[in-house]
């Protein structure tokens, strides 16, 4: 766990997810007890630094769904001009 001390002045990302117990939630039907997220930082002390941070959960995860499908629409639109510059190449009958 990252402590207040241990960071910098500026902005906090926080991507890291661990699951620990709350007893605070409760128990499970199964008896296990209940769980919560919380990232590699300690939330409070890294917001007396930090200009601006991340939360886990809700901070960075839209990102990491994001960044994935645009990469795999830039790639079809890659792959749809190659395919029509080889088309073109193609029909003018150039070696």
């Amino acid at each position: 766990m990252v402590r207040g001390d241990g960071i910098k002045p500026g902005l906090r990302v926080d991507v890291g997810i661990n699951r620990i117990e709350d007893p605070e939630l409760g128990r499970r039907e199964n008896d296990m007890p209940k769980t919560r997220l919380v990232g590699d930082g300690a939330f409070e002390e890294a917001m007396e630094v930090a200009s601006a941070i991340t939360p886990v959960s809700g901070g960075v995860g839209p990102i990491t769904s994001a960044c994935p499908l645009q990469n795999t629409v830039a790639a079809a639109y890659c792959k749809k001009a190659l395919v029509a510059q080889t088309r073109n190449h193609l029909k003018r009958g150039s070696p």
